[in-house]
């Protein structure tokens, strides 16, 4: 398989603060990359910038067909665009459109921004909320959603812009414990079918089950990386040994603070 994602000296300051540190890594071509890591490691920065909606301050990163080295000074906006295209988000709270229906927020992106014709992006549309168990849901207001319902569309709508990567974040943080298997069933079909994934979330059991490559994301570098086995199942590095401690078993690192 082919890289898709390649990311090679990834950096990134918020005012006099480093978040990244040279990140680099690899995704191939129909492949899921789980990034784990504790809150403020630059896991999410590091996702957000593959969609370009965190401008890296340097490195060079090619998504699907487009390349950019950030390091060269700021890109045009018909580069970001180009940039942009190659992949879609699924936000950790939704983000839809309130005002529209289920089926107008995921037709939105299609006729908008990509101006395909409307009816072939409804047919679409209701397709993918076939997928991801929605189909009688289509002329429904978020507001009558449940929260996993919710995400369950933000996925049909990242997928109805036909992208080469689907960027997750944090997917199932907001959600009711009992709703987060639906999310995680739909993430797992779309894995099965050969969607190229770049997951951050804290779902170790998801990492295990699903992913052909996790990544272990601490004080803004990666820290460690290989298969599920490896990175979870035997891990190398003491600080990614003492995460997994504390996420496996959270009575752990509470009984050590008291």
């Amino acid at each position: 398989m082919s890289d898709l994602v390649v990311v090679d000296g990834l950096r990134k300051s918020f005012r006099d603060t480093e978040v990244l540190r040279g990140v680099r890594f690899r995704v191939a071509e129909g492949s899921v990359t789980v990034i784990i890591g504790p809150s403020g490691s630059g896991k999410t920065t590091v996702l957000r910038s593959l969609n370009a909606l965190e401008t890296p301050d340097a490195g060079v990163l090619t998504v699907g067909d487009v390349t950019i080295d950030f390091g060269a000074g700021r890109p045009s906006r018909a580069e970001l665009a180009r940039f942009r295209a190659q992949s879609a988000m699924v936000f950790q709270s939704h983000n839809l459109f309130p005002h529209l229906t289920v089926l107008r927020n995921v037709t939105e992106g299609p006729i908008v921004v990509q101006r395909r014709p409307a009816a072939e992006a409804q047919a679409q549309a209701r397709e993918l909320l076939a997928q991801v168990g929605l189909a009688d849901h289509a002329e429904r207001y978020p507001y009558q959603l449940s929260g996993g319902q919710q995400q369950r569309v933000g996925i049909a709508r990242a997928l109805a812009l036909r992208p080469k990567v689907i960027l997750f974040d944090e997917p199932t943080s907001a959600l009711d414990p009992e709703l987060v298997g639906d999310v995680l069933t739909v993430m797992k079909d779309l894995a099965a079918q050969g969607a190229t994934m770049v997951v951050v979330t804290h779902e170790i059991a998801f990492a295990r089950q699903v992913a052909d490559q996790v990544l272990f994301v601490d004080g803004g570098t990666v820290v460690e990386a290989g298969t599920p086995d490896e990175v979870i199942g035997s891990p190398k590095q003491p600080r990614t040994r003492e995460f997994l401690r504390r996420i496996l078993d959270p009575l752990a690192g509470s009984a050590e603070a008291g």
